[in-house]
């Protein structure tokens, strides 16, 4: 392994496949560049169509092996693996902070949630259950549920090695073989991944291979893998749709989200205003596919939760993401930094109000990076872009209701129906927002906390399939039906 200062950076830069180290055919190489401060943290190979193939055999072969190892055995050396990111929990949390730009403390819930995740689907082994039906006493049929093969997951760059780590997990407990595709953003942690637990499994059953656009492209087309998923963009998400569309592959899409914050007359006004800035993941830049982007703060309460979101939101500041105390990172690249920076200038010209943030920080030891202050409209309708497209960055848009009807029509007009949070002491009204919100996971009086074992996923553009439950784990199966008739009990009837 290679140390810079603290930082623990993977020895190997070249491409994990068939249990080894492997130069890219081509011998493309990109530059990780560290969005906080602009520094070049080295060279990351650059997977293309040959080094696919050659991963896809070396894949084949590990799975030949791997789905005939024993259930309870797969799940004994998952959770060896777990026990191993458990160790190596804050180093893998320092490595994502200088190399994808997130606060390294916020960031320790990462490693935990992608043990968390390892351990639950290890635990889960023996749940891949089929079922019988009664047929008559000369007959059995019954169903078993088998591995697809060769499974493929491509990541993303807000919760670098969270995503790598937990996205696989699954998809290894149902005795697939894996081929991991890294964000090119921020790769880093995968290729430590592959380091730390690639030896526990047989040779060519986790495989991590970096790459770009190019590289996914082949994973999400190819005949010989038999599903893919991902986590990443609306429009990402339709190019891997129409990718797999010729193979009939499984696809499984967690994207993106316009998430609304609902909050009643009859909310508490601080503790709105606390979800309402929890809520927006200001840690992560706002940078996350849950982040409660929207509020719809009734006319009763409006002006005091806005005020009010001030004590809250002053505790994020801006920081370089390996100093412990940094509360907010930097945006991933100077590329989105630009477009949010485009958002917020789109607000202003719309008519829509900043009352907090809405710049780049003054501190100058940030000049060099992508960052911006936590950012809050007011006087936001919801035909304005900021309010109908998803920034993906720390903007927040308030936007003041009185007609429940209207406020609901609004929620919904936007593409995307991720996640919801709804504030009321009035349990009917909780129960009747909940059902009219078009979202896949909804919290009343709560926000952003994940339950495993809840299923998470999308409606609308937000996504295909549910995640962090029984349901992902079937997902990596197949259900194969076996009929069997007793020729003797046949014999003996006829005579």
């Amino acid at each position: 392994m290679e140390v810079m200062g603290d930082i623990v950076f993977p020895a190997e830069r070249a491409l994990f496949y068939g249990g080894g180290w492997h130069a890219p055919v081509r011998g493309g190489v990109k530059h990780s560049i560290s969005p906080a401060t602009g520094e070049d943290l080295g060279p990351v190979p650059e997977a293309t169509l040959e080094d696919a193939e050659r991963a896809i055999a070396a894949a084949q072969k590990g799975f030949e092996e791997w789905r005939n190892v024993l259930p309870l055995e797969r799940g004994k050396i998952m959770k060896e693996a777990a026990a191993v990111i458990r160790r190596h929990g804050p180093e893998l949390t320092l490595l994502d902070a200088v190399d994808g730009g997130n606060p390294m403390t916020p960031m320790v819930k990462d490693a935990v949630s992608a043990v968390q995740r390892f351990e639950y689907f290890a635990g889960l082994v023996t749940e891949m259950k089929g079922a019988s039906i009664p047929v008559g006493p000369d007959a059995i049929n019954f169903s078993v549920r088998e591995p697809l093969g060769i499974v493929a997951r491509i990541t993303a760059f807000n919760h670098p090695f969270q995503f790598c780590a937990s996205k696989i997990a699954s998809a290894l407990a149902a005795g697939n073989a894996v081929i991991l595709k890294p964000s090119e953003q921020a790769p880093l942690s995968g290729l430590r991944l592959a380091e730390l637990i690639g030896p526990l499994f047989p040779a060519g059953t986790l495989n991590v291979l970096t790459g770009g656009r190019e590289f996914g492209q082949v994973l999400s087309s190819h005949p010989s893998i038999a599903a893919v998923s991902l986590v990443g963009s609306v429009p990402t998400g339709r190019a891997v749709m129409r990718s797999a569309a010729d193979t009939l592959k499984k696809v499984a899409l967690e994207l993106g989200g316009k998430n609304a914050l609902i909050a009643f007359p009859d909310a508490d006004p601080d503790r709105v205003a606390a979800a309402a800035v929890s809520g927006m993941n200001y840690a992560w830049c706002g940078q996350s596919c849950g982040s409660m982007s929207r509020l719809f703060l009734h006319d009763a309460i409006h002006d005091e939760v806005v005020e009010r979101i001030g004590k809250y939101i002053s505790r994020f500041k801006p920081g370089l993401p390996t100093d412990p105390a940094t509360t907010m990172g930097s945006l991933i690249s100077r590329a989105h930094y630009e477009k949010v920076l485009g958002y917020i200038e789109t607000g202003k010209r719309e008519g829509a109000r900043v009352v907090y943030g809405g710049k780049r920080p003054d501190n100058p030891e940030l000049a060099e990076g992508c960052f911006i202050e936590p950012t809050v409209f007011v006087d936001v309708k919801q035909s304005m872009r900021i309010a109908m497209e998803e920034i993906f960055g720390p903007v927040q848009s308030v936007i003041r209701w009185s007609d429940e009807h209207a406020m609901l029509k609004d929620v919904n007009c936007v593409e995307y129906g991720l996640t919801s949070s709804i504030y009321t002491n009035d349990l009917e009204k909780a129960h009747r927002a909940a059902a009219a919100v078009q979202a896949g996971y909804i919290w009343v009086n709560s926000t952003s906390r994940h339950v495993l074992g809840a299923p998470f996923g999308g409606y609308k553009q937000s996504g295909l399939g549910r995640e962090e439950c029984l349901e992902e784990l079937l997902a990596a199966t197949q259900e194969k039906n076996i009929n069997i008739h007793f020729s003797g009990a046949r014999a003996q009837t006829a005579s």
